[in-house]
């Protein structure tokens, strides 16, 4: 099977360097077979996307292309503890979305986090999760996104 950098790029994904923490706090943490990252936000080279409140400053297809970028960048700092390759399965997926009032569509904005991971590592990209509307979220960011990685390795 090709490298989860190979896979994305089949995708139109690119990997990102990994973000670096904006607080007291690591981007990543390994324990055991199980990787944790800290939220991401949708950030290329340091700057936000977009910001605001999905459904009224964003609209949710932008939101959900914040959700992808969330998605890599919290691949990319699954990568500081682990190899990607050796990633066996997604535990879950955590998604806030900044919400405004009526919004209803989390879901849909967060696939396009979901959509990342099973292009990276195809049914086993699978997982549980959770698609969180919020009033407002670090930096004014429309999304974070967080996930938990299974590894085959330990």
């Amino acid at each position: 099977m090709a490298a989860v950098p190979d896979r994305l790029e089949s995708a139109g994904l690119v990997l990102p360097e990994p973000p670096s923490a904006l607080g007291d706090y690591l981007p990543a943490v390994r324990a055991g077979a199980l990787v944790f990252t800290s939220g991401q936000l949708p950030t290329e080279a340091g700057e936000l996307l977009a910001s605001g409140l999905v459904g009224t400053d964003i609209t949710p297809e932008l939101a959900a292309e914040c959700a992808r970028t969330a998605a890599l960048n919290a691949l990319a700092a699954a990568s500081t503890v682990c190899d990607l390759d050796d990633v066996i399965g997604v535990v879950k997926l955590v998604g806030y979305v900044a919400s405004a009032a009526g919004f209803v569509a989390q879901p849909q904005v967060i696939d396009g986090a979901s959509q990342v991971l099973l292009s990276a590592f195809g049914q086993a990209g699978r997982h549980a999760r959770e698609a969180v509307g919020v009033a407002r979220l670090p930096k004014d960011a429309p999304v974070e996104v967080s996930i938990v990685l299974m590894l085959g390795s330990v």
